[in-house]
């Protein structure tokens, strides 16, 4: 992760098909294609991949949480349970909707706390969804009996997670709804793009009129398309499908780099007592693009956080301190700030984070360092950066 590091002749190859004939809208214009509907294709590889029914393209992963969200039926005044520790877009997605994110702890999986998220159903929750962060998964089957019992709709935000799997089925495909994101900075990236998952007919349909201004897309003309209800625009362009289709052929390629180079870092840590790994529920694989762990203390972190730092180790972190991944300082989350009025439901419903307290994901986060896996490294790069790893943690572990 990230697949950019690795663009070929395959991604220039599906880009030049585009601007061969020109068509960068993934509908209509059928004259002009000369064969080519990159985002048609791309959806039906991933369905191959994650073996779901369904796949609808969309323009980001944020637009993927929206769209997955509305097209269940998620919507102004519903509460929608998340972890503290995602990205920013996991809470903008749901209050674009009028919906109330409810956050609640994370455990050492570093997703979802099961029992944090049963003590957090009210009668105005709508939604359970869980964020497989950094590669890899929370306990599905534990949050899978939450949402059966309160019969809460189960959405998977996947989009850090392509690759990694739980009891034999792809993250992303799990649970009733599924998101991910094609992102500059994802193992397959379009650029910009993201997809919604689903076995579930009805969301599928919804989503694919509600990504596209509510188009039924029945026919083969446009203008001709009736709109069944209000929908948004939230497509991807050809483009951007185009560089997806080449990625999603390489994806066994990138992940087999990515466990290669995680697998060398993990056994050099693992020659330190101290050094804790982050918890696979049993039955599950990471994608391996990135390697968490845990250290006895916060001040531990930090201090290898930082010797990381001055020892050239680079894309890893202490998301303590980050301002994009954790509830600790999303300040303008909770002051409200916004440059449109927030609706009175939406105050109301988020004043619990004046007072709120995350102890059990402080726990674990303070703790944590998380280091990005890269496709580009080599092997002779991979094995001096463990090295110097096990040298920075070494050193500060001994002056406890």
């Amino acid at each position: 992760m990230p697949g950019f590091e690795l663009f070929s002749d395959l991604e220039r190859k599906e880009v030049n098909d585009v601007l061969d004939n020109g068509v960068l809208m993934r509908y209509g214009f059928d004259g002009m294609r000369k064969g080519h509907w990159k985002a048609k294709e791309l959806e039906s590889e991933l369905e191959k991949t994650f073996g779901s029914s369904h796949v609808q393209l969309v323009s980001s992963g944020t637009a993927a949480v929206s769209v997955a969200l509305a097209s269940a039926g998620v919507g102004a005044g519903d509460e929608v349970i998340m972890p503290t520790f995602t990205f920013v877009a996991s809470f903008e997605a749901i209050m674009m909707l009028g919906a109330i994110p409810v956050l609640v702890d994370i455990d050492d999986t570093l997703t979802l706390d099961p029992k944090a998220v049963e003590a957090a159903v009210t009668s105005k929750t709508k939604a359970v969804m869980v964020v497989q962060m950094c590669g890899s998964m929370a306990d599905m089957d534990a949050l899978r009996q939450v949402c059966n019992i309160h019969k809460l709709i189960f959405v998977e935000d996947a989009c850090q997670a392509i690759g990694g799997t739980y009891k034999g089925k792809s993250l992303g495909s799990i649970a009733d709804i599924g998101c991910f994101s094609f992102d500059f900075v994802k193992t397959i990236t379009c650029g910009e793009g993201g997809a919604v998952v689903t076995n579930n007919n009805d969301y599928y349909i919804n989503a694919d009129h509600y990504s596209d201004h509510g188009h039924d897309h029945i026919g083969n003309d446009r203008g001709a398309e009736t709109h069944p209800f209000l929908g948004y625009n939230f497509r991807i362009s050809e483009l951007h499908a185009a560089v997806g289709l080449a990625q999603i052929r390489r994806l066994p390629e990138f992940i087999a780099i990515q466990k290669k180079n995680y697998t060398i870092l993990r056994e050099a840590l693992s020659q330190i007592p101290e050094v804790i790994f982050r918890t696979v529920p049993q039955g599950g694989e990471e994608s391996y693009a990135f390697l968490n762990f845990f250290l006895p203390d916060a001040e531990s972190a930090q201090k290898v956080s930082g010797a990381f730092k001055e020892n050239g180790i680079d894309v890893c972190w202490n998301y303590y301190q980050n301002n994009w991944h954790y509830i600790r300082k999303w300040n303008h989350l909770k002051e409200l700030k916004s440059l449109f009025p927030i609706s009175k439901e939406v105050k109301e419903g988020l004043k619990y984070l004046q007072t709120k307290t995350f102890e059990q994901s402080d726990h674990y986060i303070a703790r944590n360092i998380s280091c990005l896996i890269k496709l580009s490294w080599t092997e002779d790069e991979v094995r001096a950066r463990a090295d110097k790893m096990v040298e920075c943690i070494t050193k500060i572990i001994s002056k406890r």
